[in-house]
């Protein structure tokens, strides 16, 4: 009962998502300027909706616009369907900038799991290409911020498919240690190793973390669940650099993929969106 009020209170519908067709997905590469917000604070005009079921459609309203208690817009993905905001443009050379923070509601399997979504960058191929090479995937090949409690930060190399159902691999070079489990964990010093797949943990994600709502690992500098945290992705041409909340937590370089389309992923969990910015990135000393 806590849950569904409080889902109602936080949701008041401003804007229903535009539908978009095939013909609107833009072409071309745009490197930032000026700041680019993808956000307006009124409808998700810079986006089109991807989901497993009904592609372009939602039905469901996973994707909104909604009013916060504080009276601040924000976009809502609700996470009942696996599925993403795609932006309609791809982008190159950029820093991004959003703010996030998890709602009440978690669904199905990850009822009782962690909380999870991601923002995926430098997406190419047909919508829904990661997964299936029918398409019916919820997001594309590329590389992943993800966003998990415990794990917001890790890098995520995603794989995907070509219309003639060939496998395209991403890939990326990440210097790393392991951990006592045998995972791989990001640190400046470590070795340096090519990635085509896989996750590759941000440098203090807990060697104990554990798959169960509400975990919080000993140094974790993403915000408490309930506040707001800063991300930030640098985009510099070969180069992807994580930052939480003005830490740098990963660092991926030599990647095969340099621009693409932005996903923003609905993944079992409620989490909003208040704040989505493309800076400009300075040159290059």
């Amino acid at each position: 009962m806590y849950k569904f009020t409080a889902l109602l209170i936080l949701t008041s519908l401003t804007c229903t998502v535009p539908a978009a067709g095939p013909a609107e997905k833009d072409a071309g590469v745009v490197v930032p300027r000026e700041v680019i917000s993808l956000f307006n604070g009124r409808d998700l005009s810079a986006f089109y909706t991807w989901l497993v079921d009904d592609h372009r459609e939602d039905p469901r309203q996973i994707f909104s616009v909604v009013e916060c208690l504080d009276g601040a817009p924000a976009i809502r993905i609700s996470g009942q369907i696996y599925g993403g905001l795609y932006t309609r443009q791809q982008y190159a050379n950029y820093r991004l900038v959003a703010e996030f923070r998890w709602g009440l509601v978690t669904w199905g399997s990850r009822t009782n799991a962690t909380k999870d979504s991601g923002v995926l960058v430098h997406c190419t191929g047909p919508d829904g290409n990661y997964y299936s090479p029918t398409f019916n995937g919820p997001w594309m090949r590329g590389y992943e911020f993800q966003i998990i409690q415990g794990g917001v930060g890790d890098v995520l190399v995603l794989g995907g498919y070509d219309p003639d159902g060939s496998v395209v691999k991403c890939s990326a070079t990440l210097t790393t240690r392991l951990d006592r489990d045998g995972e791989a964990v990001w640190d400046p010093k470590g070795e340096p190793k090519v990635f085509q797949s896989g996750r590759i943990n941000w440098w203090g994600r807990d060697v104990d973390w554990e798959d169960k709502l509400g975990f919080r690992g000993r140094e974790d500098v993403e915000s408490p669940d309930g506040q707001w945290t800063r991300i930030e992705v640098v985009c510099r041409d070969d180069t992807l650099d994580y930052y939480v909340n003005g830490q740098r937590v990963n660092r991926a370089t030599h990647l095969s993929h340099r621009a693409g389309q932005l996903i923003f992923q609905s993944e079992g969990a409620e989490i909003y969106f208040r704040k989505i910015e493309l800076h400009p990135l300075p040159a290059a000393n």
